[in-house]
């Protein structure tokens, strides 16, 4: 689990409590339950509207994801990919059946199932290519519903205080409720952008970008894969797979392994 989704919202409503605070007002004044409603309800009801049930149904339950979601560790699938590669040329490309069987990612286990089938390389990458690809597009789906709720809320809370000022303009007979009402009203124009930036903004960002990490995944996956089934040298692989990703340490290791490879020249 990355935590970053949770400790930035917990810093940014954090922040609004701190100003709240330190300008002498009290919390409660801002949880107002018919602004909170207005912008919420409102807010996803209009989301619903651009979209279809289904759409929203995922990109909800796409929600848990974007708060637990773990990104992937390209080093870790570049190790197994390895072991699978060493296995196939010591073994045969039949022993990846049983691997398939074991593996827990179903697009890895899809594919070394269709290597031990016998499958052709290039409608092999055919079909791994669209699998990657609806990955994307379903991702990027859930992505957009959340930013399309980034965009509604801020307009929603304005129409939220348009409407309570309408109700105080109906009171003038009582000045001194005009100042609560006025406040209150410009409630619902504060949620609206609260939840806009602090909340839906967030999500979708967040899921857009483990989306990313996820493709590029599959993408290493799927060039590995193919390179097993060509009968690559497993550790002509390796380099070739750390040079497609930029965080799995390769360099460090490669310039300490050269460091000491000199030295000992140097000693000798």
């Amino acid at each position: 689990m990355d935590p970053s989704l949770i400790i930035g919202l917990v810093l940014a409503f954090g922040s609004v409590v701190a100003i709240v605070t330190l300008e002498g007002s009290h919390i409660t004044s801002l949880l107002l339950p018919p602004p909170m409603i207005l912008v919420f309800g409102a807010t996803i009801a209009v989301g619903l509207a651009g979209n279809t049930v289904k759409d929203t149904l995922r990109a909800f339950k796409a929600v848990p994801r974007a708060f637990l979601g773990k990104p992937p560790k390209p080093q870790d699938s570049i190790d197994g990919l390895i072991a699978l590669a060493e296995k196939a040329r010591a073994e045969g490309l039949l022993a990846l059946e049983a691997e398939a069987t074991d593996a827990d990612d179903p697009f890895l286990a899809g594919a070394l199932q269709n290597i031990a089938d016998g499958t052709d390389a290039e409608e092999l990458r055919i079909l791994m290519e669209d699998q990657i690809a609806t990955k994307a597009r379903v991702d990027h789906a859930d992505s957009k519903f959340f930013a399309a709720l980034g965009g509604y809320a801020p307009t929603i809370g304005i129409i939220g205080t348009v409407v309570s000022l309408t109700h105080v303009l109906e009171n003038l007979s009582s000045p001194e409720a005009l100042g609560p009402m006025i406040a209150s009203a410009f409630v619902a124009t504060l949620w609206g952008l609260l939840s806009a930036n602090f909340i839906w903004l967030p999500i979708s960002a967040r899921i857009a970008r483990l989306s990313e990490l996820e493709v590029e995944r599959m993408n290493l996956v799927m060039e590995g894969v193919l390179a097993m089934q060509g009968g690559a040298q497993p550790l002509l692989l390796a380099e070739r797979l750390r040079a497609m990703v930029a965080d799995t340490g390769s360099s460090d290791k490669g310039d300490k392994g050269k460091g000491s490879a000199d030295a000992d020249r140097a000693a000798a």
